[in-house]
């Protein structure tokens, strides 16, 4: 801006003005001052409504800084692409942590809580201004496997037992047993955790130098692991404490595809038959209907509590109603489990509609609550 200002000015002196004679006169001090105040006013006003705009999205919560801009965006985007998002869903992501006034995303994306906060906000605005319901279920689509795929990605994750906080519960591998012990601290040059303990609650001095495989997992439900050995023992509160070497090599877990909640859901079961083969081959739903009660589900699966037994193999069709949604799947028995007059059903979904697919992750995802 600076520069126009001065070619405007220049344009308006003569070709006289350049020579060896460099006083100025009255009228071309005049016009110097007057430009170069210009320039000054503009300056101060733009970076007044730049601040304005940065306090409003600051005080809109969507991240708890002001670092929003674009090299933030282009951060954001690197990550969506190393953790396997597409442009849908990379654009997605953007629109999310825009319409909730996202002015920190990076950070957003190692707080859980926080994330899950934008993409219900984004939820509801689909909702709202899609023009049709085929647009607003391609979109929530796209929005549910956007946020899937952050789910399962291991951003943020602690690559330190240095990093772990005291009360952490550890589970070692230990011979043929697998012992819970809680973190007491892992300030210093090594861990303090409680001294393993067996059934009958007497401790176990497992020798110093002994190798340990831990596995632990965050409040966010995701399992890591790593190896450790016994430095030695001590004592904390009149207790006495197990002492192990840091680690930084810390592995992430696999875990469930798809996040799983538990339900009280009226469903009904009809079983479903596979008539003729290859092209020909199609699907005969049976009338007759098995009263049952979704205990958990995912957009992958569920279990179900039914009075009737079934067979593992079969196929059923599974309804039931979500927000008055009718969400329809086809699904495969996996296995059971039969504990009294009750039969737990494990179904692996084998077809489920956009729609039904949507319904159940906001449900999941407890988008759909408010």
């Amino acid at each position: 801006m600076i520069n126009n200002y001065l070619s405007l000015f220049l344009l308006q002196v003569s070709a006289s003005d350049f020579s060896t004679d460099t006083s100025f006169s009255p009228t071309q001090l005049i016009i110097f001052s007057l430009v170069f105040a210009v320039i000054i006013v503009v300056l101060i006003l733009a970076n007044k409504k730049n601040n304005a705009g940065t306090k409003s999205k600051s005080s809109g919560g969507g991240g708890g800084g002001t670092s929003s801009g674009i090299f933030s965006r282009f951060a954001v985007h690197r990550i969506a692409k190393n953790i396997g998002m597409d442009n849908a869903q990379i654009k997605m992501l953007d629109f999310v942590f825009k319409t909730d006034g996202a002015v920190e995303p990076e950070k957003s994306l190692t707080n859980p809580a926080l994330l899950d906060r934008h993409f219900r906000r984004a939820y509801r605005v689909i909702e709202q201004s899609s023009n049709t319901d085929e647009e607003a279920q391609r979109k929530l689509g796209i929005l549910f496997s956007t946020r899937n795929i952050l789910e399962n990605s291991n951003i943020g994750s602690v690559t330190s037992t240095k990093q772990l906080k005291d009360d952490t519960i550890f589970v070692i591998s230990h011979g043929k047993e697998k012992i819970e012990v809680a973190l007491l601290s892992s300030r210093g040059d090594h861990m303090v955790v409680e001294t393993p303990k067996n059934v009958l609650g007497s401790l176990i001095k497992i020798p110093n130098g002994t190798r340990l495989r831990i596995v632990f997992f965050t409040k966010s439900n995701k399992g890591f692991t790593f190896e450790t050995r016994v430095i030695g023992y001590g004592s904390q509160s009149g207790n006495v404490t197990m002492q192990l070497a840091h680690s930084n090599q810390i592995r992430f877990l696999s875990q469930r595809r798809f996040r799983r909640r538990h339900a009280v859901i009226d469903c009904f079961l009809n079983l479903v038959y596979v008539e003729g083969s290859g092209k020909k081959q199609r699907l005969i739903v049976d009338k007759r209907r098995i009263n049952g009660t979704i205990a958990d589900i995912s957009v992958g699966g569920c279990s179900i509590k039914a009075m009737s037994p079934v067979q593992v193999g079969a196929k059923f069709k599974i309804e039931f109603t979500q927000r008055d949604v009718i969400v329809a799947a086809l699904g495969q028995v996996l296995r059971t489990n039969r504990a009294g007059m009750n039969t737990t059903i494990h179904v692996k979904f084998l077809r489920v509609s956009q729609k039904s697919m949507n319904a159940i992750n906001a449900f999941v995802y407890e988008y759909a609550n408010e």
